[in-house]
């Protein structure tokens, strides 16, 4: 199976790269997409820049820094990968992702919002649950969900 693996870095993120360890652990075969999503450049740094190649080699080389915790669990876990850092708005990039590889999954952490915040908001999780049309699993991480219980 195909799978998406989202990683921003977060406590959530690793526990869903720690999830796809598991499964491969427990017997299913996978093929893996490690990909990072970086922010646009804002005007103010399109401005300073004065030249777009600096602003993405600097988004690159930011998302290939914030992948290593990442990478080192996947290598550590016998896992191979293929690598994907790009710039845009985060849910349409991984879904444009998604649809590249032909992924048939993605497993992703969420960062614990609350509903009303989502809600208002948007996330990329959830953006990613109803845009992605295959199955997405959300990693929540275990901090988040014992703040949301209280």
């Amino acid at each position: 199976m195909k799978i998406l693996l989202p990683f921003d870095g977060s406590r959530a993120a690793t526990q869903a790269v720690q999830t796809v360890v598991t499964m491969a652990r427990e017997g299913m075969s996978l093929q893996l997409v490690l990909a990072n999503v970086q922010e646009p450049a804002s005007l103010y740094e399109l401005v300073v820049a004065h030249d777009p190649k600096v602003i993405q080699e600097v988004s690159q080389a930011a998302g290939h820094h914030i992948l290593q915790p990442a990478q080192k669990l996947l290598k550590a876990a016998g896992l191979a990968y293929d690598l994907e850092v790009r710039s845009g708005d985060p849910a349409h990039t991984l879904i444009d992702i998604l649809q590249t590889h032909g992924c048939q999954m993605v497993v992703m952490g969420s960062n614990g919002a609350s509903a009303l915040r989502s809600a208002m908001l948007g996330s990329v999780s959830n953006e990613v649950l109803h845009s992605a049309g295959v199955p997405v699993v959300i990693v929540k991480h275990a901090e988040a969900e014992l703040a949301e219980d209280t």
